[in-house]
């Protein structure tokens, strides 16, 4: 998976990779396809996907592809939590933000130029998407800074407050006693 750069689109524990492959063996998935020994290095164990374990997995990778996961990025977590940072502060920190975005995008933008090179599309389409999502993220930071810096963005007065005066706005409060359901399967 190194060799290949697939360690940035998949997170690998490698530290677990024995129990991993020892599972997918109890359950049948994977089968001991052979020994290698290269130099004085310990013998290594080769496995092979079996049968059940090509269905297992075709059909796992089929749900992934076709079925919208709820996740839960770290940064929509802190987003859901911004209201106790000052609107200041949560402003620089979007500038900062941005800046790594740019970065990032940058290097994949040089990957995707290279592999483009040598490589058939369908091996980079991961990379790809990546790019896309922080372009989107970009865009999104450069609009909501936007919003926070000309205090156009519902709510900035009560949050100001907040953080002058440190007492929770009536508003807020009353937010506390209403259901709001997000959820378009579950009804309030």
């Amino acid at each position: 998976m190194r060799r290949r750069g697939k360690e940035h689109s998949v997170k690998i524990n490698f530290g677990s990779l024995y129990t991993v492959v020892q599972n997918l063996e109890k359950h049948g998935y994977v089968e001991v396809a052979g020994v290698q020994r290269q130099g004085n290095r310990p013998e290594r164990t080769l496995y092979g996907i079996t049968e059940a374990g090509r269905a297992e997995m075709l059909d796992g990778l089929s749900d992934l592809l076709a079925v919208p996961a709820a996740e839960c990025p770290v940064f929509e977590t802190a987003l859901s939590l911004l209201p106790a940072l000052p609107p200041e502060d949560v402003a620089e920190l979007m500038e900062t933000r941005e800046a790594a975005l740019a970065v990032q995008a940058a290097a994949l933008r040089g990957v995707l130029g290279q592999l483009g090179e040598k490589l058939p599309r369908v091996f980079v389409v991961e990379t790809e998407y990546q790019l896309h999502m922080i372009d989107a993220q970009l865009e999104w930071i450069k609009n909501f800074h936007t919003e926070l810096t000309e205090c156009t963005i519902g709510g900035i007065d009560e949050w100001k407050s907040f953080h002058e005066t440190g007492e929770v706005p009536q508003k807020w409060q009353d937010l506390d006693e209403q259901e709001i359901v997000l959820d378009p399967e579950r009804k309030a």
